[in-house]
C-alpha cells in the first residue's frame, strides 16, 4: 500500500469516529459476556465508582509518578472531570491539571485563563468522573497505526512500544475518547495500559492504590470469582460511548447522562 492509499484509508476510519455523541449504555451480562472476545482465561477491565470519587486528585498524582510522566506537564494518562449541572439545564465540565492538584477552586475552568463562577443556589448537581484509556475490545487507535507500534495483547491491553512508535499522531486522532497524547520527552504515542507491568505480577495499579475512596478497582471479567468481574455482572454499569462499536472495557456505576 503506498502513502497515499494507507492516508485514504486511515481518513475513513478516523472519519468515521466523528459520529453524534450519546452519553452511555447501560449493560446487560450477556452484552458483557459478548463483548470480551478473547480466547485467553483473563481479560482486564477496570471499574469506576462515580459514587466514590471525591476529585481529590491523587490517582492522577499517582500514575505521573509510576509511569514517568513528567509532574508538570499538562498531560496525564488518566484524569478526573468535574461536571456542574446548574438549575437552568446547563453542563460545565472542567479538568484542570488533569485534577493533579484535586480541585481546590469552586470556579469552573474553561480554558484559555476563562473561568465561571457559579453559586451554590444555582446548582442543580455535581460530580466527578474519572477517565482513562478504555481498553477496547475493538480498538480502532491499532486499526489506524501504519507500523504496529500500538497493539494488543491477548489478554486484552492495548501498549505502545516506544522503540516502535514514529509519533505520527495517527492513534491519538482515531481514540474517540481523547486517550492519547504525545509524551514530552520521548515524543512518541501515550495512554494508560493499566500498568501492565503491575497486574501482570498480580498488583493493583498505580491509581488504584492511591484512591483513598475505593473508586476505582481492575480485575478479570473472566474469572466469576472476581469481586470486579461480580459487580459488573450483577450491578447496573454503563459504558462511554457506545454508540462507536469500540466495546470500551471500563466500566462505571453511577454513570450521569451528562457525561460525554
Amino acid at each position: 500500500m503506498n502513502r497515499r492509499d494507507f492516508l485514504k484509508k486511515t481518513a475513513v476510519v478516523v472519519g468515521g469516529l466523528s459520529l453524534p455523541l450519546s452519553a452511555f449504555k447501560i449493560l446487560t451480562p450477556k452484552e458483557l459476556l459478548a463483548s470480551t472476545g478473547s480466547k485467553t482465561k483473563t481479560r482486564w477491565v477496570f471499574l469506576v465508582d462515580t459514587y466514590k470519587c471525591v476529585g481529590c486528585g491523587m490517582c492522577v498524582k499517582a500514575c505521573k509518578l509510576e509511569n514517568e510522566i513528567p509532574y508538570d506537564a499538562n498531560v496525564t494518562r488518566t484524569w478526573v472531570e468535574r461536571y456542574v449541572i446548574t438549575k437552568d439545564g446547563k453542563t460545565f465540565a472542567d479538568t484542570p491539571k488533569g485534577a493533579r492538584d484535586g480541585f481546590v477552586t469552586s470556579k469552573i475552568d474553561l480554558g484559555e485563563g476563562r473561568y465561571q463562577d457559579i453559586k451554590d443556589k444555582d446548582i442543580d448537581k455535581a460530580f466527578f468522573v474519572p477517565k482513562l484509556c478504555n481498553q477496547c475490545e475493538n480498538p480502532p487507535c491499532v486499526q489506524v497505526c501504519p507500523v504496529g507500534a500500538t497493539y494488543q495483547t491477548d489478554d486484552g491491553i492495548v501498549l505502545v512500544d516506544r522503540k516502535w512508535c514514529i509519533g505520527c499522531g495517527y492513534c491519538i486522532m482515531g481514540c474517540p475518547y481523547g486517550v492519547r497524547f504525545f509524551h514530552p520527552v520521548y515524543h512518541t504515542a501515550e495512554k494508560c495500559n493499566f500498568c501492565y507491568h503491575r497486574i501482570t505480577k498480580g498488583l493493583k495499579t498505580a491509581c488504584v492504590q492511591a484512591c483513598p475512596f475505593g473508586a476505582r478497582q481492575i480485575g478479570n471479567i473472566k474469572d466469576p470469582n472476581d469481586p470486579v468481574a461480580k459487580i459488573i455482572m450483577t450491578e447496573r454499569v454503563g459504558i462511554l460511548k457506545e454508540e462507536y462499536g469500540t466495546k470500551p472495557q471500563v466500566y462505571y456505576i453511577g454513570l450521569d447522562r451528562e457525561v460525554k
